[in-house]
């Protein structure tokens, strides 16, 4: 008898012997690999993703979850868990966790969600053929920094002091302050580059950027500060910063203005290429994928209480509006 074929038996009868360096699962088995914290509405989009290859979770494929909750130094033994499970397909979010699978294994497929270039983190070889057993989504958040100091000056044009936000950890911070402090040059604005690896100094920053007299904030896209944006939003409440994130899931919690990739559409196709891959297809076949749909979203309520007057034309532009 076929061990597959064992293991469903063993299954049906309600006992789940533990066999080492053995999967106790007779479906296919996703590893859902996350920096930040369990329960997020993203998840239904990834698992959209794989119905629209044809799984469902619970009936005919498995997800094993692991939660980083924003900790960085939980990535490479988290990543080891899962390689040791012998799961079919990792999915790995967020730059730390990518790396940390593409080091656990060099045969799992591997599809990942990066905010920075997959080719210069070493993650892929080319973005057309990414060769080796790993390819996903690079969102390119480190790229769209300009895009982010543009906005917040448009926004509050009287600015002369920006600040931004890095966690110095993330190995996206560099590439994110080399382009900030090359578009604040162009712009005609000082930059005041602040840092924040906990929670402590996320509210040690803005106290910092009041003491430099700061006119705004952009938020630098990061995981970790991606799962604190509570506190961030409290923070420029607090300290009266306008401020610009890279999600808009920072608006809807009552942040100021936010530009970056739709989360939903990239969440949705981390999902189908789990699915291709689940279905045969090689990581080293499928190219990297950027977004196409970019979200601009303004809370005109935090605006109001900061005393902004939002440009009609910035408005207009929009995609989402909170009045």
């Amino acid at each position: 008898m076929k061990r597959r074929e064992l293991v469903g038996l063993i299954a049906v009868a309600g006992c789940w012997p533990m066999v080492a360096g053995a999967r106790q699962n007779a479906l296919p088995v996703v590893g859902y690999l996350h920096f930040g914290k369990g329960g997020s509405p993203l998840q239904d989009d990834f698992l959209q993703g794989l119905k629209e290859t044809g799984y469902v979770a619970g009936e005919n494929v498995a997800i094993e979850y692991r939660w980083a909750e924003g900790h960085y130094d939980r990535s490479q033994a988290m990543a080891a868990d899962l390689v040791s499970r012998e799961v079919d397909v990792i999915a790995a979010f967020g730059p730390p966790l990518a790396r940390a699978a593409k080091d656990a294994t060099q045969t799992i497929p591997i599809v990942f969600e990066v905010g920075n270039d997959a080719v210069e983190a070493g993650l892929v070889t080319s973005f057309a053929h990414p060769g080796g057993n790993a390819t996903g989504l690079s969102v390119l958040f480190t790229q769209l920094t300009p895009k982010l100091l543009e906005l917040i000056c448009e926004i509050v044009p009287r600015a002369r002091i920006v600040g931004l936000l890095v966690n110095p950890s993330s190995p996206s911070a560099e590439p994110v302050i080399r382009d900030a402090q090359e578009a604040a040059r162009a712009k005609g604005v000082q930059l005041a580059i602040v840092k924040a690896r906990t929670e402590n100094e996320i509210d040690a920053a803005f106290s910092t950027l009041i003491d430099l007299r700061a006119d705004a904030v952009v938020v630098g896209a990061d995981p970790f500060l991606g799962t604190h944006e509570l506190q961030l939003i409290a923070q420029a409440a607090k300290r009266k910063i306008p401020a610009i994130y890279f999600f808009n899931g920072f608006t809807a919690e009552g942040g100021l203005i936010s530009y970056g990739a739709s989360f939903p559409a990239v969440y949705r196709r981390m999902g189908v290429y789990v699915g291709k891959i689940l279905k045969g297809e090689k990581p080293a076949d499928l190219p990297v994928e950027q977004p196409t749909k970019f979200d601009l979203s303004i809370n005109l309520r935090t605006a109001k209480s900061l005393g902004l007057d939002v440009p009609p034309s910035l408005v207009a532009r929009a995609d989402e509006v909170i009045e």
